[in-house]
This record gives C-alpha cells, sequence and structure tokens, in this order.
C-alpha cells in the first residue's frame, strides 16, 4: 500500500511539475506573439453609407440610445450582412463561436467583400470552438485588409491528443472562455446579444434552431462596445492567428469561390432575397419594429482579466446588473437556456418573493436543451423555487410554428431550443445579452450585454417571453404532493407528465450522472 501510495504521490509531482512548465511556456509564447495593439476608429466624420443613414438619427436624439429589438432570426441575419455591406472604415467583430456553414460563409463572404473595399476588419473569437475552423481563419487572415485573433487560445492546432494534453496541463487558465458576441459596424452601429455565428442562430439548421435575441444599437452604448472590444482586443489573452497557423497563398482564392457558390445555392434563397428587400439600414432600423430612444442605455461586461483569473473588484458584469434585481419592487421575468442558480442564488430569489416581487423563469426543458449536462445542475432546484412561489416554464422541442423565427429551411420539422439571455424587470428595466444564470457564466467566462431603462421596449421584450412560455410552446412546471410536474396544456387533449417530457433515456441518464458529480461550479 506504502509503494502505491507513493507512485501516486510521484505522479501527482509530475502531472503538478508538467503543468507548471506548461503554463510557464506558454506565458513566455504568449508575450512574444502578442499583436500591435490598435484602437477602433472613430465615427469623427460623415462619408460611409452607414454613417449618411444613422448620423441624422443620432442629431435628431442628442444624448440617447437608439434601440431596436431583433427577436426573428433572418432579421438577426440581415441587420450582420447587411452592415457589414454598407460598411465603409471598420467592422470589430467579437464571437464564441463562428461556423463556416451556410450562413456563417455568407457573412464571411461579405465581410470579406467589405475588406475588398478597404474596410478594415478586425475579428476577434474565442478559441474553444475555433479549431476545426483553422483553414477559413487563416484564410480570412492572409486579407490585408483583416486581422484575426483567438482568445485564450491552445498551441497544439494539428492533433486531437496534442490538445487534449495541452486541455489537462493547463485546464485551470483553459477552463475561462471568451462568451461575448458584439458586431461593430464603422463605429455606428452595434448589434449585442445572445447569437453567434452559424445556422442554428439564424433558422438555417436542418434540426434544431435556436430562438434568441439581440439588440441593435445606435449612439453612445456603440462607443462603449467599441472601447469593450479594443480591451479585448487589446489584453494579454489574444493572439494573432497568423502566430498558430499558416495558410497557403491559395486559401483566400479559395475562400471567395465558396462564399460565391453558397450565394448562389437554393438554400442561401431566403437570406438572399431579404438581403434585396432591405434596401438601407437606415430602412431596417425604421421598419415594422422601429428604433426605442432612450437616455438610459448601457453595454456592460465583465473586463477581460476574469478570463485570467483575476479577483473580482466589483466590476464584473454580475455586479452591474445586479442592481436591477436588488431595486424591483413587483415583478422580474428570467429568460436563461442554462439556468442553475445555486443555493445562494435561490435564497436571492426567495427573498424577493418576501418583497412581494412576482417572478417568472424560462428556461429548456431536457428534450429541447443543447447541453443536457446543464440541466442535470439545474434540476435539483425546480422544487425550492416551486415552493416558494416562483413561476417556472421550460421551453418544449417542438413549439409553435409561428412568432419566434426559430427554423426558415424547415420550420415544420426543425426543432427549438432557447438561447435567449435576458431579463426584464418591473416593467421598463431590461437586459439582452450573452449571460446565463449560472455559474460558468457568473464566474469563469466573459461576458457582455445591454441594459436599459424604456417601458415600450421591456414591454416588447416581454411579449416576447410570454410568447415562449404560452401553452403551445412550454411546460409550466407545479408540485403534487410534493412531486413534479409538467403541464402541457398545448396538447390535445391536454397532458400532464410525471417525469421529463419527451426526453430520451440518454438525455435522461446523462442530466441523471451529472446531478450526483460535484461539477455545478463548471455548468
Amino acid at each position: 500500500m506504502t509503494r502505491k501510495l507513493r507512485w501516486i504521490g510521484l505522479a501527482v509531482l509530475l502531472l503538478a511539475t508538467a503543468s507548471l512548465l506548461s503554463v510557464y511556456s506558454y506565458g513566455r509564447f504568449a508575450q512574444r506573439a502578442r499583436g500591435a495593439p490598435s484602437q477602433a476608429i472613430p465615427a469623427a466624420v460623415v462619408e460611409t453609407p452607414l454613417d449618411r443613414s444613422i448620423a441624422p438619427m443620432e442629431q435628431a436624439h442628442p444624448g440617447q440610445a437608439g434601440l431596436s429589438l431583433i427577436a426573428d432570426n433572418l432579421d438577426a441575419f440581415t441587420v450582420r450582412a447587411l452592415t457589414a455591406r454598407e460598411a465603409g472604415r471598420s467592422l470589430d467583430l467579437q464571437y464564441y463561436i463562428w461556423k463556416p456553414d451556410l450562413t456563417g460563409s455568407l457573412i464571411v463572404h461579405e465581410v470579406v467583400r467589405a475588406a475588398d473595399r478597404g474596410v478594415r476588419v478586425r475579428l476577434l473569437l474565442d478559441d474553444l470552438n475555433s479549431h476545426a475552423k483553422d483553414s477559413v481563419l487563416a484564410a480570412l487572415a492572409r486579407h490585408p485588409n483583416i486581422e484575426v485573433r483567438l482568445f485564450n487560445p491552445s498551441r497544439a492546432r494539428q492533433s486531437y491528443f496534442l490538445r487534449g494534453v495541452e486541455l489537462l496541463l493547463r485546464v485551470f487558465s483553459l477552463n475561462r472562455r471568451m462568451h461575448n458576441k458584439a458586431w461593430i459596424a464603422d463605429g455606428r452601429i452595434a448589434v449585442v446579444g445572445g447569437r453567434n455565428i452559424g445556422d442554428e442562430y439564424f433558422g438555417a439548421a436542418e434540426a434544431s434552431n435556436f430562438l434568441d435575441a439581440d439588440l441593435a444599437v445606435i449612439g453612445e452604448p456603440v462607443r462603449e462596445t467599441a472601447r469593450i472590444f479594443d480591451a479585448y482586443w487589446n489584453s494579454p489573452a489574444a493572439i494573432p492567428l497568423d502566430q498558430l497557423v499558416d495558410a497557403d497563398e491559395l486559401s483566400l482564392p479559395r475562400l471567395r469561390r465558396v462564399g460565391a457558390l453558397e450565394y448562389r445555392s437554393e438554400d442561401a434563397r431566403p437570406y438572399v432575397e431579404q438581403l434585396r428587400r432591405s434596401p438601407s439600414v437606415q430602412a431596417l432600423l425604421r421598419g415594422s419594429r422601429g428604433l426605442r430612444w432612450t437616455p438610459d442605455a448601457h453595454v456592460v461586461s465583465d473586463p477581460p482579466q476574469k478570463a485570467e483569473g483575476a479577483p473580482r473588484r466589483g466590476d464584473w458584469l454580475i455586479d452591474a446588473i445586479t442592481p436591477a434585481f436588488v431595486d424591483t419592487r413587483r415583478e422580474m421575468f428570467i429568460s436563461s437556456p442554462y439556468f442553475v442558480p445555486g443555493d445562494d442564488g435561490v435564497a436571492s430569489l426567495l427573498r424577493m418573493r418576501d418583497r412581494g416581487v412576482r417572478i417568472g423563469i424560462l428556461t429548456n426543458s431536457l428534450a429541447a436543451t443543447d447541453v443536457a449536462a446543464v440541466h442535470g445542475g439545474y434540476a435539483p432546484y425546480r422544487v425550492p423555487l416551486l415552493r416558494g412561489g416562483i413561476e417556472l416554464y421550460e421551453l418544449k422541442a417542438r413549439g409553435s410554428p409561428s412568432g419566434g423565427g426559430s427554423g426558415l429551411l424547415g420550420s415544420s420539422s426543425s426543432e427549438a431550443s432557447l438561447h435567449t439571455k435576458a431579463f426584464m424587470s418591473d416593467g421598463d428595466v431590461g437586459f439582452v445579452g450573452s449571460v446565463n444564470f449560472d455559474p460558468r457564466s457568473i464566474n469563469l467566462n466573459t461576458e457582455m450585454g445591454i441594459l436599459f431603462t424604456d417601458t415600450q421596449l421591456t414591454r416588447d421584450l416581454l411579449r416576447l417571453y410570454e410568447w415562449k412560455v404560452g401553452h403551445e410552446n412550454s411546460y409550466r412546471l407545479w408540485l403534487e404532493n410534493g412531486e413534479l410536474r409538467w403541464e402541457d396544456a398545448g396538447a390535445d387533449p391536454p397532458r400532464m407528465w410525471t417525469r421529463e417530457p419527451d426526453a430520451d433515456w440518454k438525455r435522461r441518464a446523462m442530466a441523471a450522472v451529472v446531478r450526483w458529480l460535484p461539477v455545478e461550479s463548471q455548468l
């Protein structure tokens, strides 16, 4: 036994030593590989199509921010593609995921065309989901007007085995990810919210599409978003792609050909036609949704140092949004695809209920979620929340086909999954962003979003919430003799479930295993 303990101790010592050496080696590499600092190009003059569209609106509303809620997936694609098409100065793009699928390729095509016109493009992506896209990103980086940086990347790019070894040795640093989403065009307009770039975020996926929300914003919040982008772009964690990956001279021409072919494909037709129907960003923003003008709208974000393990000093996103919860007097509605409140979160929500605040929470059902493991972390908190008088809803995997823009290529057959991260307080304070109400978003990942005060915009967000929690789209949870029940009032006849509705055994098993493991802090 003593010999075994010695071998175990030696193995632990060797692993710890290798980990320290790996972290030290990476730190030296990151210091050498760091890119030259750069800053957002200010919108100081009116010279581009976006300037001419947006500057008059800003001048008509001095000191205010214009916000437009984008819930429809097709509109979400259009505002990004159209602002890239009309950009004449700069595109600063920050995302957790950018997929090289249909819609991802269409947007890449617009970005390349913008760069061809002389637009400076800075693309900052989290590295966790970027490995399989190295060839596409490296092709982009060959363009003289495009620079690509990866946030907190691993050095092992070619071998899954070596990448796994690096993940093991640098587990504490690589566990922290940049979850921010921001699209900034010409310093005039920003799109901030929950969507990444990929088919399921724009209604083009065959199997499942996300119900999500962004805010398109003009005015001072655009400059706030630009300052946040610059902080991340110039942080030590942002490494230029050309320090990690090589690309051949033909990669960019190949990328251009792929983009051109995608644009002519039948699947691209709804997106191309929507762009043709949208003559300008100004017309898009002044369309059926319109802009809501408010003096109280701010983009809030975690600092990039959070991903480096820096201590919390009152400047994290959670510190910015907590007062909205503390100040709530009548009602609070929360939409979060991953909801793991923890004991402290449950206690805070129950204290709000004790003050007489009505609280409604919408999250994914086990059948609808794209991460069954997180559902295992959420499940134990349902009973105490319901006992405390909190309304709890779980989105169905298959709901009403109209109203939410869940799918375009196969809306009758594709499933839906909640991806909207938002809350509404007392009918006039709202938030839309990237942050889930779970330990990973609060403590590990970096997040951002827009916190605003506006009665009409909050009402629009609330209508979206009410549509999602309607009986056609969600199960209402309640307790019967202390046991969980799921009410499906949209079924004919109405149905009462006594276990996770419509979830297969694999999802049930995954959630059950996670429920018993000490991994909640990672969810």
